[in-house]
C-alpha cells in the first residue's frame, strides 16, 4: 500500500506562503532586525515630552519655567535660552556629555533668559574662532552650577555683566581650560563679569592651560573650600583674580603653583585692573598655598593693588610665598 500522503492544493499554497516569508525575513539584514527605535534624549519633565534636538526642548519651555532631563550619552548639539527659567539636569550625573558643539560660536548653552540651573553635565572640547568657546556662555540672569565638568576648552564658564544676578558654583570640576592665544586678551577656567555676586565651593580646578582659574569682576565673592592644582598647568597665570576688586571670603581653599607659568609673582590678585568695587573688608583666611615639591622661587599670596583694607587672618604658606604685597 502506499503510505505517502498526498499534498492537496490547498496545503500546497500554504507551505510556499510559508517559504516565501522565511525568504523574505532572510533577506533582512540581521541589524535592521535587532535595530529598535530611539528614544529621544531630552524631556521635558513637566510635560513628559520627549525632543530630539536640545533647542527644541528649550523652546519648548520658552518664558515660563521648566526641567529637561537629558539622557546619558554623547550629545553633539547646543542650545541658547532666550527667556524663562530652565533646569537642565542629567539623568545619570557625569554621564551626559556635549562635546564640541557651539551655540552662535559662543558656547554648548548660551543662556539670556531669567535664571538656569545646570546639574550633572559634562562639557568638554569647546572652541571656536575667537579663542572664547566654553561650556555655558551667561549673558544674563541667575545661574546655579552643581557636580559638573568642564574639561579641554578654552574657558568653562563665560559670562557677560549682570550686577543683579548671582551665579553659585558647588562640586564642579575645571580642568584643561585657558589660553592665552587670541589678539583680544586671555581666556580662563572660569571668567566671571560685573555680576552682584560669585560663590564658589567645594569645586576643583585644575591642569589649567593659559590665563588664570577664576577672574572675576563680581561685587562680592565667597570662593571657599575649593582646591587649585596648578601642578601640570601651562602657562598659567593667578590662581584667582579679582581685578576690580571685590568684598566677600576667600577661605579654606587648596592652592600649588607649579613650574611652567606665564605669571608666578602671585596666587590671588586684587585690583589689577579697573576697580569699581571696593575691597575692605575682603577676608582671606584658612587657606593653604605651596610650590610643587622641589620647586624653589618667590611669589606672593596676596598681591593688592587696590590700597584695599584687606582682612588677611591665618593662612598656612610655604617656603617662598610671602604673605602680602602692595603693587
Amino acid at each position: 500500500m502506499d503510505t505517502c500522503a498526498r499534498t492537496t492544493p490547498a496545503r500546497l499554497s500554504l507551505t510556499l506562503t510559508g517559504a516565501v516569508a522565511v525568504l523574505s525575513v532572510a533577506a533582512i539584514p540581521a541589524a535592521a532586525l535587532l535595530a529598535q527605535p530611539e528614544t529621544p534624549p531630552f524631556t521635558v519633565v513637566e510635560t513628559g515630552e520627549r525632543y530630539a534636538s536640545l533647542q527644541r526642548a528649550v523652546d519648548a519651555i520658552g518664558d515660563g519655567e521648566g526641567t529637561i532631563a537629558i539622557a546619558s550619552g554623547t550629545h553633539r548639539q547646543c542650545a541658547v535660552q532666550e527667556g524663562g527659567s530652565i533646569s537642565y539636569l542629567a539623568a545619570e550625573p557625569g554621564k551626559a556629555v556635549f562635546d564640541g558643539v557651539t551655540c552662535e560660536g559662543k558656547a554648548a548653552l548660551v543662556l539670556r533668559g531669567r535664571g538656569a540651573q545646570v546639574s550633572g553635565l559634562v562639557f568638554r572640547r569647546m572652541a571656536v574662532l575667537d579663542y572664547n568657546g566654553a561650556g555655558i556662555r551667561l549673558e544674563q540672569g541667575d545661574l546655579t552650577v552643581a557636580q559638573s565638568w568642564f574639561a579641554d576648552s578654552q574657558q568653562g564658564i563665560l559670562t557677560a555683566d549682570d550686577p543683579s544676578s548671582r551665579i553659585v558654583i558647588d562640586k564642579s570640576t575645571f580642568s584643561g581650560l585657558g589660553t592665552c592665544e587670541g589678539s583680544g586678551g586671555c581666556a580662563h577656567s572660569l571668567y566671571i563679569g560685573d555680576y552682584g555676586h560669585l560663590r564658589v565651593t567645594r569645586s576643583r580646578f585644575e591642569r589649567g592651560t593659559g590665563g588664570h582659574y577664576v577672574k572675576a569682576r563680581a561685587a562680592r565673592v565667597e570662593i571657599a573650600a575649593s582646591s587649585f592644582d596648578d601642578s601640570a598647568g601651562r602657562g598659567t597665570n593667578y590662581m584667582i583674580d579679582l581685578p576690580a576688586g571685590a568684598t566677600g571670603q576667600i577661605t579654606n581653599n587648596w592652592f600649588v603653583q607649579g613650574r611652567d607659568k606665564e605669571n608666578y609673582s602671585a596666587f590671588i590678585a586684587v585690583g589689577a585692573e579697573d576697580i569699581r568695587h571696593s575691597s575692605d573688608g575682603l577676608q582671606i583666611a584658612g587657606n593653604d598655598a605651596r610650590f610643587v615639591p622641589a620647586l624653589s622661587r618667590s611669589s606672593t599670596f596676596v598681591a593688592d593693588w587696590a590700597d584695599a583694607k584687606l582682612a588677611i587672618g591665618q593662612n598656612n604658606l610655604g617656603a617662598g610665598i610671602k604673605r602680602y604685597e602692595k603693587r
